[in-house]
């Protein structure tokens, strides 16, 4: 499972470097063509790995319910994101990758109810759920790369 965890961290890094580049402006910036925009797709990033690793496997999540629910899929932007959501965000992309793969060398988790993803891959324990998380993110780091060349 370090592979997995290295290519999780590397995409992190990744979103990370988008922050660091980008006004506040340009992060709440939705395109035309788009639905959502650069950070909205951040933050769905840990929104879906703390839904897919945590919550599936009857754990309480790092982030807020709130928080899942404000960037789970099929949501959008409701309204533009404040410096502070951005640095919020900005500490959960780090604290989220960390804490999931300290409780996996932890072996917290012990359950998961199995789940097929609109993707029509169906994950059936953690491991598969933080395999299926860096496809994932390396879809929305895809939309990420496009969106930015527009803002």
């Amino acid at each position: 499972m370090n592979s997995v965890f290295e290519v999780q961290k590397t995409s992190r890094e990744i979103l990370l470097k988008v922050l660091d580049n980008h006004s506040l402006e340009q992060l709440n910036k939705i395109p035309q063509g788009f639905k959502n925009n650069l950070i909205w797709n951040i933050a769905h990033c840990i929104a879906a790995q703390q839904a897919l690793v945590y919550k599936l496997s009857g754990l309480p999540s790092i982030v807020s319910d709130e928080f899942i629910t404000k960037y789970r899929k099929d949501t959008k932007p409701e309204g533009d994101v404040s410096q502070a959501e951005v640095d919020e965000i900005r500490r959960l992309l780090s604290d989220t990758l960390h804490q999931a793969e300290k409780d996996y060398a932890d072996k917290i988790f012990t359950n998961y109810t199995e789940y097929t993803t609109s993707m029509g891959f169906t994950l059936r324990n953690v491991e598969d759920a933080l395999s299926f998380n860096n496809y994932h993110e390396g879809t929305h780091t895809g939309i990420i790369m496009s969106i930015r060349k527009l803002v």
